[in-house]
């Protein structure tokens, strides 16, 4: 079998790429199939976009382009439904939970790594079994926990005692109880003890050498180079605490303190439960800090999952 001349390769190479344009590129059809699936995908959400502008006769008449209650729907959903109110209060809590659980985790996962202790994979393995525990199975025993301090704060004879209980911020109008259950982060933990598993050991030793503690280790050595891990466990720490519904809406009795997840709901069911418009601009609203965080930490997110190959 004869060879084909690599001269007349690069002539036939030159040939088809004179034949498109220049601004085309040579796979001009795997381009137009990436853009025809990320429209097809998005579909869902340009018409939520479209809909949370329109009004009910617009939404029944099959109207695909943007209507004229924009102002409105924004009005009704933003001030006469509080929604602004709900979406800080869920923005303070992800914010604490993502924060809280990243620390924890970190020291978690320095613990499970660098130190030898007695029972250290006993302790491992039912970190291990918590993640297979969907969180509504704890959340009878996590409701009546703060229950009984509620009661003891209440009953408090002792003022030192009722001031030391309210201080812990299990009240009534505290947003601790949203928070403190969930400081602490199976997923977290695993993901750190993986990534700090992966780093070289010459790196502690030579921490020892020059002396320095575990926590400066920690904070100057492998905080730095784990970055990507720390920014994939935020994003998902912080949708998990902003998509929370059922503990919220068991443990907050008021609306001062309630989250947007609840917010949401309480507008499907209120007066708007007909009013198509404004449920959708709160669904829109809903999305906006989910998908800020996540725009902002993508590079992070997506190179999180993916640590072996740097070391």
């Amino acid at each position: 079998m004869t060879s084909i001349p690599q001269e007349r390769v690069a002539q036939r190479g030159e040939t088809r790429a004179l034949s498109l344009p220049k601004w085309l590129p040579e796979r001009w059809y795997v381009h137009v199939f990436l853009w025809m699936a990320c429209f097809i995908l998005g579909i869902p959400l340009l018409y939520a976009l479209i809909v949370s502008t329109q009004t009910n006769a617009q939404v029944f008449a099959y109207q695909f382009t943007p209507g004229s209650s924009l102002v409105d729907n924004f009005n009704h959903v933003w001030y006469n439904v509080n929604l602004g109110r709900y979406m800080l209060n869920s923005t303070i809590m992800a914010v604490a939970i993502t924060v809280a659980k990243t620390i924890l985790s970190l020291l978690a996962g320095l613990a499970f790594v660098y130190f030898r202790f007695p029972g250290k994979w006993l302790v491992f393995g039912f970190v291990l079994i918590t993640l297979m525990m969907p969180t509504e199975i704890l959340i009878i025993a996590l409701a009546r926990f703060v229950s009984d301090i509620r009661i003891a704060l209440n009953n408090a004879s002792d003022p030192t005692l009722a001031s030391l209980i309210d201080a812990v911020g299990m009240g009534e109008g505290s947003r601790w109880p949203l928070i403190v259950p969930f400081m602490a982060s199976a997923t977290g933990t695993f993901l750190f003890r993986q990534h700090f598993a992966n780093i070289p050991a010459e790196l502690s030793e030579a921490a020892q050498l020059d002396g320095a503690t575990p926590l400066q280790f920690l904070f100057r050595v492998l905080v730095p180079i784990s970055w990507n891990a720390i920014g994939a466990l935020a994003v998902i720490q912080f949708i998990y605490g902003w998509n929370m519904y059922l503990w919220p809406r068991i443990i907050i009795q008021g609306e001062e303190l309630q989250v947007v997840q609840v917010g949401l709901r309480q507008l499907i069911a209120g007066d708007a439960s007909n009013n198509f418009g404004p449920m959708m601009m709160g669904a829109v609203l809903a999305s906006i800090p989910p998908v800020l965080v996540f725009i902002l930490l993508q590079k992070q997110f997506m190179s999180g999952f993916a640590l072996g190959r740097d070391k």
